[in-house]
């Protein structure tokens, strides 16, 4: 039921850690990947992949991708919206301060991209699925959009005299996504488009010490994810495995979200 052979699977934020993993993945079950991203995607060459230069803050970019993939290979099958921006490391010291001092214009990215650019990736990807009446598409959330993010975890970043907080528009972009997909599961429901979510917590990263011991207390589990944990959960729900899942929100975060 999870053979995935053939299938035009999306993926959005193809040059990130987790875009890179889905994407091989996908293709050593046999599909075909349209991986899309506005870097440059470090991928080996396969003829079942398709490398787009996209802003999916751009619907006519999404369109014209779209097009060409359909003209390629005849449909979309599947959309996996990983695409995603988080204050980095060495973001700006006002956009990792105190709530009370958070840019507008570091809010406003982060929403642009985080929840208008899987609006439009669903606008344009998902019309393409509902009028071949099939397709599957998963929103990638986060632990931080369904619960507040754990602050003590950066305790450490305090103490060395650092004003770290975990930044507020990450939490409120993520935490848009959960309604976002029910509410196209049950617009798109009787056109057999699926929409779901798929929350993810922390992956290893080659982060600070210090921030994967805390993590590591942190969760039932008693460590970061691995990308291969997540794997999996991604093809079940590109797959007719969960043929008749729909609206729902698949956590896979080590038991972060049980406590």
């Amino acid at each position: 039921m999870s053979d995935i052979q053939d299938r035009v699977i999306i993926v959005t934020g193809a040059a990130g850690q987790l875009g890179r993993a889905y994407t091989s993945a996908l293709l050593e079950r046999k599909a075909k990947v349209a991986a899309i991203d506005c870097r440059a995607i470090d991928l080996n060459p396969n003829k079942n992949l398709k490398i787009l230069s996209v802003d999916i803050t751009n619907k006519s970019h999404l369109e014209a991708a779209s097009n060409e993939i359909q003209e390629d290979w005849g449909s979309i099958d599947g959309l996996i919206n990983n695409a995603g921006v988080d204050a980095p490391p060495d973001a700006p010291v006002e956009e990792t301060g105190p709530f009370e001092s958070y840019p507008e214009e570091a809010w406003d990215k982060v929403l642009n991209v985080n929840l208008k650019g899987i609006f439009l990736c669903c606008q344009v990807f998902g019309l393409a699925m509902a009028r071949q009446k099939k397709g599957s598409i998963v929103n990638i959330g986060s632990i931080y959009g369904m619960v507040s993010p754990d602050q003590s975890l950066y305790e450490y970043r305090r103490t060395r005299g650092e004003n770290f907080f975990k930044p507020v528009a990450y939490s409120a972009s993520k935490s848009g996504i959960y309604n976002l997909t029910r509410y196209l599961a049950t617009y798109w429901g009787r056109q057999n488009v699926r929409v779901n979510t798929l929350t993810l917590g922390g992956v290893f990263n080659h982060q600070d010490s210090e921030f994967l011991e805390a993590y590591a207390k942190r969760v039932p589990i008693g460590r970061m994810a691995l990308v291969e944990d997540y794997i999996d959960p991604i093809v079940f729900l590109v797959s007719d495995s969960s043929a008749y899942v729909t609206g729902s929100n698949l956590v896979v975060d080590g038991g972060w979200t049980a406590l």
